[in-house]
């Protein structure tokens, strides 16, 4: 395969998977059981302003980035998109799909939120073209203060939980459940979709990086 051809494939798997990831996450925001902590400080923005969950999640993405300066991270074009598209797919998503009110399809919504979230990350990962936002963050706090991911994951994440649950955001088993499926499925889609030559390396620092506890967008190998 050629450079320009291969430079097509990156960008098609990129912007397919960030907008299949974000219908995942609009799965889990419709189950109503829980979501991830970004979303769930998506949801508490969106009930305490009005604007939708998927226009939050754009504008969080975008307030993180600028919090990459101090940092000294260097955002990539995946970057970008990733801030653009993910909150997009959502918001168009979340328009059209059904709330139930019976468990049984509730526990279904979120089943399948969480699975087409860790092939979305499967897919977009492999692209390689620059860090999610959020995880920009993560990694840049652990340079910068020399933390382990794991302290620099957990304390934002934390943070967000909390500030997210205060605003109104919905925590509940889907929140436990997302934390605790994700970092595994994400390797296993990596190891599916990755090139024979990358799979190995990508799947695992990709998982790895998830299984610290559980993201919107890992480092690449996002």
């Amino acid at each position: 395969m050629n450079a320009p051809t291969r430079a097509v494939v990156r960008m098609t798997r990129l912007v397919i998977g960030l907008a299949l990831y974000g219908l995942g996450a609009a799965l889990t925001v419709a189950a109503g059981l829980g979501v991830d902590p970004w979303t769930v400080l998506a949801e508490g923005i969106s009930r305490q302003t009005g604007i939708g969950v998927g226009w939050a999640t754009n504008i969080l993405g975008a307030l993180v980035l600028l919090a990459w300066i101090p940092l000294r991270q260097r955002p990539g074009l995946g970057t970008l998109l990733n801030v653009l598209l993910v909150g997009t797919s959502m918001q168009i998503a979340l328009t059209v799909l059904p709330r139930p009110a019976d468990l049984a399809p509730r526990v279904a919504l979120l089943a399948a939120g969480i699975a087409l979230v860790a092939l979305a990350s499967g897919v977009y990962l492999g692209a390689d073209l620059g860090a999610g936002p959020r995880d920009g963050l993560m990694t840049g706090l652990r340079r910068r203060l020399g933390w382990p991911l794991w302290r620099a994951r957990a304390t934002v994440e934390i943070t967000v939980l909390a500030a997210g649950w205060l605003l109104g955001g919905t925590v509940g088993a889907g929140t436990i459940a997302f934390a605790l499926a994700i970092g595994p499925l994400v390797g296993a889609a990596m190891r599916l979709l990755a090139g024979p030559a990358s799979a190995t390396a990508h799947a695992g620092s990709a998982a790895a990086a998830i299984s610290a506890g559980g993201t919107r967008d890992a480092p690449p190998p996002v």
